[in-house]
């Protein structure tokens, strides 16, 4: 059997929002049922002990979110949920106090990604106090993102809009610094007990639609980590919003017969030599992002 360390499974390909950063998916727009959820956990169970609610889509707007989360917890599976944090205040009875429940992340750049929002301060507000009780209560670990730096640093646009978030952290938490003072692009800074900040380049989708290089580099699909889509299609990793790379889909084949079919271990085997065999791996920079003498060693663990 194949150890993963975790599995996506999008739970729904629906989002409340339109952040320039995030390319809606092409998709058809699905609610996973609590049946087909279960079914996603019997597939994986043995190959992963924590799943993430997503790859597109915004997981708190499962009506059923809580009936899954307790499905998890059945099943001996932690849960980590990447969120917007827009409908956190509808949400926080269906998540605190659910122990199948990991980690949150919040991803704080989707308010300023998404053209329409408003206040701002009403916005961190609902997350601050999600974020103090269930720290007071539970052991969840929190993770807070502001994913939208450029690739030259930081410019005074983003230092601004930046700042006003930052404050609101600052002050809710009483940090006697500025947390540019003690940041480091890529690296989680612990604001207190199980609560980190994170800042790093925007998130970029790959397509097929981008220039392609030679392909070399290295990556974690299919290694470490794979990814089901709402409508059963399992994907190497998370960064395959759009269902290219098919590897095949849970509702016709055993989700352990998906992983070493010809597709899936051709992947494999292709990083295993720094090489990317798919034409949207050729076409994604986050291969870039592990170095060589990093990917040598995973491979040689194999």
């Amino acid at each position: 059997m194949k150890k993963l360390k975790k599995c996506y499974v999008e739970i729904t390909s629906v989002c409340n929002l339109a952040c320039t950063f995030c390319p809606p998916t092409e998709r058809q727009k699905t609610f996973i049922s609590v049946e087909d959820f279960r079914l996603r956990l019997e597939q994986i169970r043995g190959y992963a002990d924590s799943i993430y609610l997503h790859v597109k889509g915004e997981p708190l707007l499962h009506p059923k979110l809580d009936q899954l989360l307790d499905i998890s917890h059945e099943y001996g599976i932690k849960v980590n949920i990447t969120t917007n944090g827009t409908l956190i205040a509808k949400n926080r009875n269906k998540l605190l106090g659910k122990p199948a429940l990991r980690q949150m992340n919040f991803s704080l750049h989707s308010f300023d990604g998404h053209p329409g929002s408003k206040d701002k301060a009403g916005y961190l507000a609902d997350i601050l106090s999600f974020t103090r009780d269930a720290l007071r209560e539970s052991n969840l670990i929190i993770s807070y993102r502001l994913w939208n730096l450029t690739t030259d640093n930081q410019t005074n646009l983003e230092r601004s809009r930046n700042r006003e978030l930052l404050a609101m952290i600052e002050e809710a938490f009483a940090l006697p610094y500025l947390i540019e003072e003690r940041f480091e692009r890529g690296k989680g800074l612990k604001i207190s007990e199980r609560l980190y900040l994170n800042q790093d380049h925007e998130f970029q989708w790959p397509s097929l639609d981008a220039e392609e290089d030679e392909g070399r580099g290295f990556c974690y699909g299919l290694r470490t980590q794979a990814a089901i889509l709402a409508n059963g299609t399992v994907v190497p990793c998370c960064l395959d919003g759009e269902g290219v790379i098919n590897l095949g889909n849970v509702g016709q084949q055993a989700f352990g017969e998906i992983l070493a079919g010809e597709r899936a271990t051709a992947i494999v085997d292709g990083f295993s030599r720094r090489q990317a065999v798919e034409e949207l791996c050729r076409k994604c920079g986050y291969r870039k992002r592990f170095g060589m003498e990093e990917g040598e060693a995973a491979a040689a663990a194999l």
